[in-house]
């Protein structure tokens, strides 16, 4: 990854999640998480839209993945006694309100920044849940995570190449991802019982993950300086940039689908699919088995 564990880390000065007393924060914070895996799994519609082979073969062991994630944590809620609950307003928004509406926006968007905010919280659950299962559960699960934030941040950077428009809309659309991580903040302190010496780090763990999202961003070189910096007035040009170039290209799709409808009835000038590019595709091109080799952006392992 472009931002090291190290560098994510966040001191909660000791402060543990007691199974028994702080229960009913762990499971809403497990029902967060159970919500986030659920969306997690709809990554198997990119399968039809990946660039090439690689891709596609990192997003179907993904969607696996996610489905395991969703059962580590049902199995977490069944070892606190609780049942699976509706996820909060922000995270339904950061999930589901912000999904990518084409690759670029999806790896970069879901899997290098949304995944990225994912992985914090698994290490701040890690550090301070006091439940030897539970801990290893969500262990098992980070070296997942880390690996779907490392495919994005590097598909990002190849999206982004040479594209300065592109880079722009995606950093204005992360803009609103992260105005919905510090909602999140608002609503910890309405919802949580702020007076417990861990939950009272909170609001200090989401700043500090919007900061590492930050440092993220700047590595992945979609902006040049930390958001922070930037003016109000910067950032609201960046999001109108962003909506008004989305909108464009939505009414320039709709348009162009309506015009080529005739041709696409007789296959003709449709999107390309891999079954289109796939002989000319790397992973074709240089022969051998197609399970050998490393995955895209990543090592091939048979842990997890």
């Amino acid at each position: 990854m472009l931002v090291t564990r190290e560098e994510m880390a966040f001191d909660f000065q000791g402060a543990r999640l007691d199974p028994v007393k702080d229960k009913d924060v762990i499971v809403w914070a497990v029902q967060q998480f159970l919500y986030g895996e659920i969306t997690g799994v709809q990554i198997g519609h990119w399968l039809y839209n990946a660039p090439d082979l690689e891709s596609a073969r990192f997003l179907a062991r993904q969607a696996v993945e996610e489905f395991q994630h969703v059962g580590n944590f049902l199995r977490i809620l069944e070892i606190l006694g609780a049942p699976p609950d509706k996820a909060t307003w922000s995270v339904r928004f950061l999930a589901t309100g912000l999904m990518g509406g084409d690759w670029a926006e999806h790896v970069a968007l879901e899997m290098a920044l949304g995944e990225g905010l994912v992985l914090q919280a698994f290490y701040a659950m890690i550090d301070t849940v006091d439940e030897p299962e539970i801990a290893a559960i969500l262990k098992r699960g980070v070296r997942q995570e880390e690996r779907h934030v490392d495919f994005g941040e590097q598909q990002t950077r190849k999206a982004i190449a040479g594209r300065p428009a592109l880079r722009r809309r995606l950093l204005g659309l992360a803009l609103v991802s992260l105005w919905g991580v510090s909602r999140l903040e608002a609503f910890m302190k309405k919802r949580l019982p702020m007076d417990h010496p861990a939950l009272q780090r909170l609001p200090a763990l989401v700043r500090h993950s919007v900061r590492v999202a930050e440092l993220r961003l700047m590595r992945i070189g979609l902006t040049e300086v930390p958001i922070s910096s930037l003016s109000a007035g910067r950032k609201l040009a960046l999001v109108a940039e962003a909506y008004a170039g989305k909108l464009a290209l939505g009414l320039a799709s709709w348009v162009l689908a309506v015009l080529l409808f005739p041709l696409r009835l007789v296959g003709l000038a449709g999107p390309k699919r891999l079954t289109d590019t796939y002989l000319s595709d790397p992973l074709i091109a240089r022969g051998g088995r197609l399970g050998a080799g490393t995955e895209a952006g990543t090592e091939n392992s048979t842990e997890d």
